[in-house]
């Protein structure tokens, strides 16, 4: 059968919360982790054939097309083409995550367990956000390397600070520690591991894909709404798995079987990521857009040279996740 889809836009109207929502559930989908190289490569294959007008292999269908493209989607990056590194990509957020999340909230009342727990918490964010970053922005080791120990070395003392300040503090409280911690250091991780970005800008393009420059505003843009969705991501999981055990403590389960601390911890954790992290990521399109007449005066510019007195209303960039 002849197939005739668009598939470099996502198969959901992106336009809406909801259309947004059932393509993120898609792209991260947990499962999407246990995808072998040799099928990435089967789905990378088949859709640059589609796009290139190439033959398909006899009999694909359309939803066969579909599920290829949201593999690609999963594993390569949107703007370089390559293949991303494994632990980063969004689909494991939920398996990674529940594991750390667990951990820095179970083992959140010594010091040396906030220490590692925080270390490996942004240790597995700052890969994360340089693997999904915008554009493509290239990074020296020295800029990786000095990134990643101001925003883990940011992480730890906040923890450290708020464990302190809360020391005599009721005890739920105290397993809210892990929260504010998380989202104090996503504010200093995502826009230090994406310092390229906001020193040089992030390539925007009009409705063409004509590639008009790199904008700093609009990377500005993209860190700011990323930083809201990633703590928005983990709100759910850290918010209510506090109450839940605070709960369990006040009954004394947890003095009659205190193994099951980490596993409900982990496994409640989880659940809310299944839902929270499509979820979060459908607040902001990832395909964004900047009023034309925000962009720095010397892009305006240079395309002012191609459209003349005509120029688009707005332009168009991945502002990553």
């Amino acid at each position: 059968m002849d197939i005739n889809v668009n598939i470099d836009q996502p198969r959901y109207d992106q336009e809406t919360y909801t259309g947004r929502a059932k393509h993120f559930f898609l792209t991260t989908n947990p499962l999407n982790v246990f995808v072998t190289n040799a099928q990435l490569e089967n789905a990378r294959t088949l859709v640059i054939k589609y796009r290139n007008r190439q033959p398909l292999p006899a009999g694909t269908t359309e939803e066969e097309l579909w599920r290829a493209k949201t593999l690609y989607d999963s594993a390569f990056h949107p703007d370089t083409g390559e293949k991303m590194n494994i632990i980063g990509r969004m689909s494991a957020q939920v398996p990674m995550n529940m594991m750390i999340t667990g951990g820095m909230m179970t083992f959140y009342k010594s010091t040396p367990a906030v220490i590692f727990w925080q270390w490996f918490n942004q240790s597995f964010n700052a890969l994360v956000n340089y693997t999904n970053r915008s554009g493509d922005a290239t990074f020296t080791e020295k800029q990786i390397a000095t990134s990643y120990v101001l925003a883990t070395g940011g992480a730890v003392a906040t923890a450290l600070s708020l464990n302190r300040l809360c020391k005599n503090a009721p005890p739920l409280l105290g397993r809210l520690v892990p929260l504010v911690a998380v989202a104090a250091a996503n504010c200093i991780n995502i826009p230090l591991m994406r310092s390229r970005e906001l020193q040089e800008g992030t390539p925007v393009y009009d409705a063409n894909n004509n590639k008009l420059g790199y904008s700093k505003k609009a990377a500005q843009e993209g860190i700011t709404q990323v930083v809201f969705s990633r703590v928005c991501m983990a709100t759910p999981g850290m918010m209510f798995t506090p109450i839940l055990m605070n709960y369990l403590e006040k009954r004394g389960t947890l003095h009659r079987y205190p193994w099951i601390n980490l596993p409900v911890q982990v496994g409640f954790v989880g659940l809310c990521l299944t839902f929270a992290t499509p979820l979060a990521c459908a607040f902001f399109k990832q395909k964004a857009q900047i009023a034309y007449k925000k962009l720095e005066p010397e892009i305006r510019d240079e395309a002012d040279k191609l459209y003349g007195a005509s120029p688009p209303e707005y332009v168009f960039y991945n502002k990553g996740l």
